[in-house]
């Protein structure tokens, strides 16, 4: 893949990599091609600029260091809690705001418009909140019955 490449954190913490040609690129940031259907393939560095810096195809290709370094800045970049109850929905209308438990605790968000559900290969949903966050569903059929049934009305 690209064996000379280099990658660290600046004084202020944001990624600097170094190109085969040692060119600096500071406050590169990563963005996963397909993060939930392949989050390990295909990864782009971008600058500052908004142009790809580096194509990586495989993360698990690259040295071990620079893999954490990356992998870190994912996790937050990814943020996307699991969905697994919800409790209650103010309205059948949108906007509505959801209270839900996730895997990260519990916690109630708004949905604004339908359309923010979006329909994923292998019966997952993503939910996308009025402030930017995605709650992802892996398997409407494994949610409880009362779950599926608000959910049901959006759908």
């Amino acid at each position: 893949m690209t064996p000379q490449l280099q990658l660290a954190r600046d004084a202020f913490g944001r990624l600097v990599m170094t190109d085969e040609d040692g060119q600096r690129h500071e406050g590169v940031v990563p963005v996963r091609a397909f993060p939930l259907s392949a989050p390990g393939d295909g990864l782009s560095l971008v600058g500052n600029d908004g142009r790809e810096c580096l194509w990586i195809d495989r993360l698990d290709a690259l040295p071990a260091e620079v893999r954490a370094l990356l992998e870190a800045e994912l996790v937050a970049r990814d943020f996307a809690p699991t969905l697994q109850k919800l409790h209650k929905v103010s309205s059948f209308g949108v906007p509505s705001t959801w209270q839900v438990s996730t895997d990260r605790g519990d916690t109630q968000f708004v949905l604004k418009a339908e359309e923010d559900i979006r329909r994923l290969e292998g019966g997952a949903l993503l939910i996308a909140s009025a402030h930017g966050v995605q709650f992802r569903i892996p398997d409407v059929k494994a949610l409880d019955r009362g779950s599926r049934k608000l959910l049901e009305r959006f759908l």
